[in-house]
């Protein structure tokens, strides 16, 4: 209860002091009058009490009148004690100290600072603690600024008179305080025992001494301790050689004297030093300590003996050798052994760290030798020139190369080392940590590496050894071709002579980039942006390469059968007088073949003349082009691909990386075999690591931070070489292009959707909840493909004739309306896309009854009905294409359409990138509106977020797509598709 005013004015005038008592919180605060006259008597009753006084230098003793008020009594006056005008005028210098005082405790109190223990009589008691630097200097300086009447105390006996130590009698106060606040009435009945909790608690707990001291660990006392590892004599330990003549001179002399036989200072030891907590600044050798008079040295206390062999006795449960200094005298250092040594090197220090007590290193101390590997040509092929033509037979040197500080050692300080046994050696003027695992790599002679681990490693920077990423050196030729790979350009390039176009700068670049690594014994993969021109940068490539009869040959052009026609019209376009021949449909010879022809080929085809065409070879260049065709090197498409021989493999793609990087994988091993190592190892050391952080961004609906930055840069690191990618968004590649933007259109599900997904809700997660391992995944699958489908339209879900109604069904196919309506009457033209093929038709049909004329591109429509249709969509024809995504996502150029619709999500935006880039590419002159519909509240709004943050990740998408999602906890999987309307 909070004083009245009139009680807390009550102490204006008074002085006082406190009284200890063996139970902290029974303490009294004793209020008296200096002057003999006014005292607060109506607060209680006043007895007189005989003091210590100040007298000249010394103290006499004096009898005055006192109120004694319990510290809980006393407390709440002093906290609402203010200066004012009264009888006693303003608050007497005692009375402040103790108003600071008690402040304070309530401060600490509120910050936890409160500690347990046991009174000389094994009472329970709470004190303040633990104390921080700061506060030790505010409390302290509090006690210097106390008069000597804020500290008098009661006399009895007739010996000297002596004022008490006002830090000591301060120290005891706050801990009555803190002793006081924590025992409540409800503390007691919520712990069930009086002990620590109850204002009543007797009982003599000894058995809580040891509890108490754990959990206070040192924390209030007035030092801390450190080691300090000091280093043995030079000349004792090992001494530095400066190399007289006729010998090797190589800084390092193995015959030194071990700390066992060489007692005293010339010893390996570890010294004990004491921080002072009062003063930070204060630091001493326990030597010192010991030595000095208990008061003698500033910053230390009359328990400062005691509080460090206290926390040495702690510390010596964490680390055992700390047991032998408390048998000592003078616990000043302790001498070390080898193992000990090696144990403080390795986890020990850490332990003594938490237990309080840090360790201190020499500053000239080397933690540890510096590793790096170096790959180099074998024997005399070190200094050879890199050769023109990388072959996967080479063979490449690895070895070792260790460093002390900034001086490499050479192999015969290495094998001393080794022969040395010793976790620390002297060795160049300087001390050295010696770790016995790297000695025993140090002592590995020359392996061998073939051509493409050497590449890798000298690509990365790095190698793994024993599980740990070591930084790579490369040397000699190796070092020239990685600086070949890395160098952005090789000065200006030009087209070649027989090509009837300007190509873009960014083009001849591209062109020059695709030259150089075929050159160089290298595949390549040029994954720039849908529209920027991969297939004329290809044609030109052919030709220059045409130009040197080394590289020249005819070229294989493997692509999807939509894409025939558009490589004729641009071969003939650019390349006019180069033969071009499609290899496909019923009529298919390869006779009288030139040699520098194109052969154009589907992927089907490919796959079935696969014998044939690698008879027909060997090629002089083959070329992949959307080459996401063959991202699964274990389908027949994939390894037909890989039977053909060339002399240079070109893949063309705009999304290098759709679903995961086992597909980069494919593209870049088939391109350049080898350079990826095996799948599983690759899935291993980089894809894991990518595809687990893409499932963290699925289940978390969050921005992810990406795979893990190690792998990840090792990753981007190796195939950045080759792997030349471009975006439109780019500096400087297609500043011509108009805006494009982009836009999530929201729309409500109507009342029969509402019904029907909720109703798919709780049926399939009642069947995934009982369903496990591939079970539950096909049901997962199933559960998001029928919700898309309720809602785009639910004849779509319900498999309704083409006749049923449509309009007023579905709020996607009404807002559809509402885009036509406004695009048709600017003269626009759109696309639409859509994954199903069954809802384009929905969507023919009802187009038609509205009298808007559509085309409708799929997976049956032959090649020339898909060029006709193409070339009616360019002339303004038809104002409205609807296209399959799967179908028409890549291949197309229908640069008429000033509006993409995606009806539908495929929830990859790489996969939606590329539909979009049928408008959005190069000879595009208007701006180009995207609308991405979504319903509400469903499990396409809930994705189309997710989708929002895979577009943050590098260059491609690296989830999964709907297969991340099967992976997601009933918990999760509920969350993502249960519907949230707004109407709840």
């Amino acid at each position: 209860m909070a004083p009245r005013p009139d009680e807390a004015s009550a102490l204006l005038g008074c002085s006082a002091f406190f009284l200890p008592a063996p139970v902290p919180r029974e303490g009294l605060l004793a209020f008296h009058s200096p002057t003999a006259g006014f005292l607060p008597v109506r607060l209680g009753p006043v007895e007189d009490l005989t003091v210590a006084a100040p007298y000249g230098r010394g103290a006499r003793r004096r009898t005055v009148p006192v109120l004694l008020l319990p510290v809980r009594e006393a407390l709440p006056l002093l906290a609402a004690a203010r200066d004012a005008d009264g009888p006693g005028g303003a608050l007497s210098p005692a009375v402040t100290v103790w108003r600071a005082a008690s402040l304070f405790a309530l401060r600490m109190a509120g910050r936890g600072r409160l500690l347990p223990g046991l009174t000389d009589g094994d009472l329970d008691a709470w004190r303040i603690g633990p104390y921080e630097a700061e506060d030790v200097r505010w409390v302290r300086a509090l006690a210097d600024a106390m008069p000597p009447t804020a500290y008098g105390a009661p006399l009895d006996g007739a010996g000297p008179v002596r004022l008490p130590d006002p830090h000591e009698r301060l120290r005891a106060y706050l801990d009555a305080i803190a002793d006081l606040l924590p025992r409540t009435a409800a503390a007691a009945a919520f712990t069930g025992t009086e002990a620590f909790s109850g204002l009543n608690s007797r009982a003599p707990l000894p058995e809580q001494r040891v509890w108490a001291a754990e959990v206070a660990h040192g924390a209030d006392s007035g030092v801390r301790l450190s080691l300090r590892v000091e280093l043995p004599w030079t000349d004792v330990y090992g001494s530095y050689d400066e190399g007289d003549e006729g010998d090797e001179g190589d800084g390092f002399d193995p015959h030194y004297t071990t700390p066992d036989t060489a007692p005293g200072p010339h010893s390996l030891r570890a010294a004990l030093q004491l921080h002072s907590l009062a003063d930070p600044t204060v630091l001493a050798d326990a030597a010192e300590v010991w030595a000095a008079p208990a008061d003698a040295l500033p910053g230390f206390g009359p328990r400062t003996r005691i509080d460090t062999m206290l926390a040495l006795r702690r510390a010596a449960r964490v680390w055992e050798p700390l047991g032998r200094i408390l048998d000592r005298p003078v616990p000043d250092a302790l001498e070390l052994s080898d193992d000990e040594l090696a144990d403080l090197l390795q986890d020990a220090a850490e332990r003594l760290d938490a237990a309080g007590i840090a360790v201190h290193w020499p500053k000239d101390l080397v933690r540890e030798l510096l590793a790096h590997a170096v790959v180099e040509p074998v024997g005399q092929d070190r200094d050879a020139e890199a050769p023109a033509f990388f072959s996967p037979e080479q063979l490449l040197a690895f070895r070792w190369e260790f460093a002390a500080g900034d001086q490499t050692l050479t192999q015969a300080e290495l094998d001393r080392l080794a022969e040395a046994h010793r976790p620390l050696v002297r060795l160049r003027d300087q001390w050295v940590v010696v770790d016995a695992a790297l000695i025993r790599k140090a002592r590995e002679r020359e392996r061998t590496l073939s051509a493409f681990e050497g590449l890798t490693a000298a690509l990365t920077g790095s190698v793994e050894e024993d599980g740990a990423v070591v930084p790579v050196h490369a040397t000699g030729w190796l070092a020239d071709l990685r600086g070949r790979l890395l160098a952005p350009d090789q000065g200006e390039a030009s087209a070649p002579a027989a090509l009837d176009a300007t190509l873009r700068t960014y083009q001849l670049r591209g062109m020059a980039w695709l030259d150089r690594m075929t050159r160089l014994g290298f595949g390549a993969c040029l994954a720039d942006d849908m529209g920027l021109g991969k297939t004329v940068t290809l044609i030109a490539l052919h030709l220059r390469r045409q130009e040197d009869p080394a590289t020249a040959g005819p070229a294989l052009v493997v692509c999807p059968a939509s894409l025939l026609g558009n490589w004729t019209r641009e071969i003939e376009r650019f390349a006019p007088g180069t033969p071009v021949r499609r290899h496909h449909g019923q009529v298919r010879d390869l006779e009288n073949l030139g040699g520098s022809e194109f052969v154009l080929t589907t992927y089907g085809t490919m796959r079935r003349d696969a014998a044939l065409l690698a008879e027909t070879g060997p090629w002089g260049l083959v070329v992949a082009d959307e080459a996401q065709h063959v991202k699964n090197p274990a389908a027949a498409t994939a390894k037909a691909l890989r039977s053909i021989p060339s002399a240079a493999r070109v893949a063309l793609t705009g999304t290098p990386v759709e679903n995961n990087l086992s597909e980069l994988w494919a593209l870049l091993d088939w391109t350049t075999p080898g350079l990826l190592g095996p799948l599983k190892s690759f899935r291993t050391r980089y894809g894991r690591a990518a595809e687990r952080a893409a499932r963290e961004e699925v289940t978390t609906a969050a921005a992810a931070s990406g795979p893990d930055p190690g792998p990840a840069e090792r990753l981007g690191r190796l195939v950045r070489p080759f792997l030349l990618r471009r975006k439109k968004s780019d500096p400087g590649i297609a500043p011509e292009l108009p805006p494009k933007t982009e836009t999530d259109q929201r729309v409500a599900l109507t009342r029969e959707q509402v019904s029907l997904y909720e109703a798919q809700v709780r049926e399939s997660m009642a069947a995934i909840a009982a369903a496990r391992g591939i079970a539950r995944h096909g049901l997962v699958l199933k559960l998001l493909n029928v919700l898309k489908q309720i809602c785009n339209h639910p004849a779509q879900y319900l498999k309704e004739p083409s006749g049923a109604r449509l309009k007023g069904r579905s709020g996607k196919l009404d807002l559809l309306d509402e885009l036509l309506d406004t695009i048709l009457a600017e003269d626009g033209s759109v696309l639409v896309f859509s994954q199903y093929v069954q809802m384009a038709r929905l969507l023919e049909t009802h187009l038609a009854s509205r009298g808007i004329p559509t085309l409708f591109l799929h997976g049956q429509t032959p090649v020339a009905r898909r060029e006709e249709m193409v070339d009616a969509f360019q002339r303004g024809e038809v104002p409205v294409f609807l296209l399959s995504l799967k179908a028409a996502g890549t291949g197309l150029n229908l640069t008429r359409a000033g509006h993409v619709v995606h009806f539908d999500r495929w929830w990859n935006p790489a996969v939606e990138d590329q539909a979009t880039d049928r408008a959005y590419r190069i000879g595009q002159t208007q701006p180009v509106q995207v609308h991405r519909m979504v319903t509400e509240g469903t499990v396409e709004d809930r994705i189309a977020d997710l989708l929002r943050s895979k577009r943050g990740l590098a260059d491609a998408v690296l989830g999964g797509g709907e297969a991340a999602l099967t992976d997601l906890t009933d918990a999760e999987l509920a969350d993502l598709v249960t519907l949230h309307r707004s109407d709840r």
